[in-house]
């Protein structure tokens, strides 16, 4: 990695897509003139590997070498070699105790498998919307413990928002010491391999690739966007963020994602 050369870290919904989901005209170009400039942009994102490579096609990732971290970094891949340089698999073993929470609680449970959504709970607006936004296939499954018998990164639990809130807190207690419990939304109780987070995967990616922190922007707008915010040489949290990220953040946007927010920051630290 060069002197000039620095790396851009963003969180995709919220982040880098404003309220239609879509990455404005301004901020692409911005993005890819950042590229062309020899900078490396990063997509940290809690959503699975389907969901982001429309994102990684139209940033043209592959082109200039950057990077996904899906999965809020449980999976890592080299857009540009295909390679998966980072994993961390979820245990096999808390998916049947999840799910008979989840059933119990009468809340949603989704993990992912390719281009499919797949639960054993009743289908909720949550999950629903989660397979919307990833373009991808919500399916049913009778038997989902012994269904999931394949490799996966994380769960996602659903539930309006108040209610997450309570069961975020009782299951973090629950396995404590063994799945990392958190919300990524209101209403989405991320479940994961214990210890994965976007900044411990960052951290690992860095050692890998050499890159010195100090060299690094990461900006975001979600609870899940806490960790790389506070790791990153320069934490943004975007103006539309939640109150407790821009706590956590080094500076704040004085535009939303609505208003091309990150244009401020490309021109800052990118230009």
């Amino acid at each position: 990695m060069s002197a000039k050369q620095k790396v851009l870290i963003l969180d995709i919904d919220g982040t880098l897509t404003n309220s239609k989901k879509e990455i404005s005209e301004k901020t692409l170009n911005a993005l890819l003139e950042m590229q062309e400039r020899g900078h490396i942009i990063m997509i940290a994102s809690g959503r699975p590997t389907h969901g982001v490579k429309w994102i990684a096609d139209v940033l043209k990732l592959d082109q200039y070498g950057g990077y996904v971290l899906n999965f809020n970094g449980a999976r890592i891949m080299n857009v540009k070699t295909k390679e998966v340089v980072y994993q961390q698999k979820f245990p096999k073993e808390c998916i049947k105790p999840l799910y008979e929470y989840a059933l119990s609680h009468d809340i949603g449970l989704v993990t992912y498998e390719n281009e499919k959504v797949i639960t054993g709970t009743r289908f909720d607006p949550y999950m629903e919307a989660e397979a919307t936004l990833n373009h991808m296939e919500l399916t049913h499954v009778d038997d989902f413990i012994n269904y999931v018998s394949f490799d996966v990164n994380k769960c996602l639990m659903t539930a309006e928002g108040t209610l997450a809130e309570h069961y975020e807190k009782e299951l973090a207690d629950l396995y404590e010491g063994v799945l990392s419990i958190y919300r990524s939304e209101p209403y989405f109780i991320e479940a994961m391999p214990l210890g994965v987070d976007k900044a411990a995967s960052l951290e690992h990616l860095f050692d890998i690739l050499g890159i010195d922190k100090a060299d690094t922007v990461a900006c975001g707008d979600g609870f899940n966007d806490m960790s790389m915010i506070q790791y990153a040489g320069v934490g943004v949290a975007m103006a539309n963020a939640q109150d407790a990220v821009k706590k956590a953040a080094d500076v704040v946007t004085k535009k939303s994602n609505d208003e091309d927010g990150l244009l401020e920051v490309i021109e800052t630290y990118f230009s």
